[in-house]
């Protein structure tokens, strides 16, 4: 080989002349980057709106030299986020004490990620998904081969679908058959509901012909060991908890965007194996606002379960949903819950931002797959 000649591949090589020392494009397109209105690029993984003060990062920034393959060096910075415009991450504390605060220049930023506060292990997965089918059991249960199958109103997915809870369900063959069986003999649609890790066996089938795939629906949780403050209520709005929901309480509740029929709005007040709360805030007599709490288990663990959340039209963006959140935030720690969960729609901005400001972050997500019939 000629000594002189530059022994890396040609495509090595021109990447090389084609790149300056702190160009991040070609990193950037490598892990995942995407532009999300920020000063720098965001992992697709993550939520624009939870990247803010507090919460723990991982930045991919470049450093200005070449890697051994010509490539731009790279180095991660793990911490803290102190700030977002300057970009500044808290990676530690030094031997005085002080905090140690790195100043990322945007320009050299390659990726920046949220992390969750804990590793979110396939089990916590599992125990948070067991704790929504304990608040939503539908009339009608079994179990198949690990997937508990479920037919409730034959409308909202979670008590009407077919999720994988069972130990060994993650691993093994989608026992479509029996599920299938079970949805046939109540007159409704097979659906499953494939939450990350465990439903993995089923992800194959997102792409056979004639499968309708729902929305996708990011799981959020925080721990109910530090609460949030009393909240800002300058309407003087009043809070109430119900045993049961009143016709006012039910005609204000929609299901994403919808009314629902009242066999599936009496399905909500239902008995279930934990605690149940109908709460409503009311403004001069008059409803404003509700949600449906509830308290199950889960795996060794009690959460809190937060949804049917309506706030009325002429009175959103007034800060009702941060009161009443925060209200079934202490309601939901007086019942023995030690943390949190609540879903909401990926493309949900407003109430992702919302969440996110009361400390909820992304757990995982889940999605739902309509198979034909077959």
């Amino acid at each position: 080989m000629d000594p002189g000649r530059d022994p890396r591949p040609l495509r090595a090589r021109r990447l090389t002349a084609a790149v300056t020392p702190r160009d991040t494009s070609w990193s950037a397109a490598h892990a995942g980057a995407r532009d999300a209105g920020l000063p720098f690029p965001v992992s697709r993984w993550t939520d624009p709106v939870s990247v803010r003060p507090g919460v723990r990062v991982t930045v991919r920034r470049a450093t200005g030299r070449r890697a051994a393959s010509g490539r731009p060096g790279v180095t991660d910075v793990i911490g803290t986020l102190v700030s977002v415009d300057p970009l500044r991450v808290r990676t530690g504390t030094g031997p005085d004490g002080a905090d140690t605060v790195e100043l990322i220049p945007a320009a050299d930023v390659v990726v920046l990620k949220t992390l969750p506060a804990a590793p979110v292990r396939t089990s916590d997965i599992r125990a948070v998904e067991e704790a929504t089918a304990a608040a939503f059991p539908g009339t009608s249960n079994t179990w198949v081969d690990g997937w508990l199958v479920r037919a409730g109103d034959g409308i909202t997915e979670r008590s009407n679908s077919a999720v994988p809870l069972g130990p060994g369900a993650g691993t093994s063959p989608v026992p479509l058959d029996g599920i299938r069986d079970f949805y046939r003999r109540h007159d409704l649609p097979t659906r499953l509901l494939l939450p990350d890790r465990l439903g993995r066996p089923a992800e194959p089938l997102a792409g056979a012909p004639g499968v309708d795939r729902g929305p996708e629906i990011i799981v959020m949780t925080r721990p109910l060991t530090d609460l949030p403050p009393d909240q800002p209520n300058p309407l003087g709005a009043r809070l109430e908890l119900l045993d049961r929901p009143d016709d006012a309480w039910l005609s204000l509740y929609h299901f994403r965007g919808r009314p629902l029929p009242e066999r599936a709005l009496r399905l909500l007040a239902d008995r279930i194996d934990g605690e149940l709360v109908f709460a409503r805030l009311t403004v001069g007599g008059e409803l404003v606002a509700v949600t449906r709490g509830t308290v199950t288990a889960g795996g060794d663990r009690r959460f809190l379960g937060y949804s049917a959340v309506e706030v009325a039209p002429s009175h959103r963006r007034r800060g009702l949903g941060r009161l009443l959140t925060a209200a079934m935030l202490h309601w939901g720690a007086g019942e023995g819950a030690d943390a949190a969960a609540l879903q909401v729609v990926a493309g949900n901005t407003a109430g992702r931002g919302l969440y996110h400001s009361l400390d909820f972050s992304e757990h995982h997500r889940h999605r739902c797959l309509t198979l034909p019939d077959g």
